[in-house]
């Protein structure tokens, strides 16, 4: 059965290459490979294009199946797109033109989240399916349900509440809470890639026959060699991914900053930017820079094609990330190169990696453990040879996309009361 298939995604990959945006895309080129009629839509704002007069769309590139829309009208701390003369009419007339017998949502963020409703009241026929890629539903501090690197969100355990954001009254956070929740009754069905967010999630308050597991895809690649080297040493690891204090750059700076002082023969290898942050976390980390010169090498930003290539250089990955994240691209990415990661145990991490297993684990934001791991990893070639030995490949975008299509058909089958 041929369907029309909508996807839609916060950002294009070509303009902000997140793991989101990327997942998103991927499945969408497989949708349409397998000959269904796809369309990418991606939202964007003056972070990257301006608005143009007299309509919401822009072109992105050469492709007639893949177009933008600006979204610059956009309340973060409610969710809510309040460009209700521009944005609501031109995505009102696109669905009615578009048609599609599947919306599948990879996020809200610019959008708003008030699209369910949007769709259900346009196209009341059209099934919506949403993957969950992050918590910004749950936690209004960008999502990553920590208050600080210290400090967990209230909204982790079941009945809390969001308190990230000073000033914000408690009277205002449950009421985005219950304002959010009423418009995600339109979805039929959400997925997640993790156990951990799906669990979340649950918690909060979605019913849990109502997120079905379903893991992110890579496309095929040739796993990278592995490293060239005279002796028998593994000691070269590799940071890939934004610079942000989220991601833990700081700590894991601050760790090699450790490995220094206590003379380990071992390098560094840190890809990504810092795009969009703050003057103080980029003086703080600039300056963490300087002091591990020695043996922290800045590569910079990368494109998803450099990959293998980068790969070829490093030993390790490490993902000290301080929140609790999900399902880190950088993990599945380490697996096909069959490089085993040092990851923060927590979250989406610690059910990625397997500790002693296929990678180790280091405690979130503790400097001084990190800097143990990383030692013990430099030293010792046997522990790396057995975490590759038991490495797991991540699925196929195809396959994981093969899934996706058969839930769009189901839901498709089901009678509306049902899939709803």
């Amino acid at each position: 059965m041929t369907m029309r298939i909508l996807v839609l995604a916060h950002n294009h990959p070509s303009l902000h290459p997140g793991g989101t945006e990327t997942v998103a895309h991927e499945l969408f080129r497989e949708y349409r490979d397998a000959g269904h009629e796809a369309l990418f839509l991606a939202a964007t704002n003056r972070l990257h294009r301006e608005p143009h007069p007299g309509t919401s769309f822009q072109a992105i590139g050469d492709s007639r199946d893949e177009i933008l829309m600006w979204a610059g009208h956009f309340d973060r701390l409610s969710m809510s797109q309040i460009d209700l003369y521009g944005f609501v009419p031109d995505m009102k007339n696109l669905l009615e033109t578009f048609r599609p017998d599947v919306v599948h949502i990879h996020h809200l963020l610019l959008f708003g989240v008030e699209l369910p409703t949007l769709i259900r009241r346009t196209l009341p026929d059209a099934r919506i399916v949403m993957t969950l890629h992050d918590y910004y539903a749950i936690c209004a501090n960008d999502g990553v349900m920590m208050k600080s690197p210290q400090e967990q969100c209230a909204a982790f355990e079941q009945g809390g509440l969001c308190s990230c954001i000073e000033d914000v009254p408690a009277e205002r956070m449950r009421l985005r809470e219950r304002y959010i929740k009423t418009h995600l009754e339109a979805v039929d069905q959400f997925t997640s890639p993790s156990a951990f967010l799906r669990d979340a999630y649950v918690r909060w308050g979605i019913a849990g026959e109502k997120i079905e597991l379903l893991p992110n895809g890579r496309p095929d690649v040739d796993a990278a060699l592995a490293r060239s080297t005279l002796c028998d040493a593994r000691n070269v690891f590799g940071y890939f991914g934004n610079l942000t204090p989220w991601k833990g750059i700081e700590v894991l700076l601050r760790a090699c900053k450790r490995l220094i002082e206590a003379d380990v023969e071992f390098e560094l290898r840190v890809h990504g930017g810092a795009p969009f942050q703050g003057e103080r976390f980029v003086d703080e980390i600039d300056a963490l820079f300087d002091e591990t010169s020695a043996r922290v090498t800045r590569v910079g930003p990368y494109r998803p094609e450099d990959i293998p290539r980068l790969m070829q250089s490093i030993d390790w990955v490490v993902v000290p990330s301080v929140w609790w994240e999900n399902a880190p691209l950088v993990i599945a990415e380490a697996r096909q190169h069959k490089r085993p990661v040092i990851a923060s145990g927590v979250g989406g991490m610690a059910e990625a990696v397997k500790d002693g297993v296929d990678g180790l684990h280091a405690q979130r934001s503790d400097v001084s453990d990190l800097a143990r791991v990383m030692r013990l990893a430099a030293g010792d070639p046997d522990l790396h040879r057995r975490l590759v030995a038991n490495n797991r490949q991540p699925p196929s975008v195809a396959a994981v996309a093969e899934r996706y299509l058969r839930l769009f058909a189901k839901l498709k089958a089901a009678p509306q009361n049902a899939a709803a």
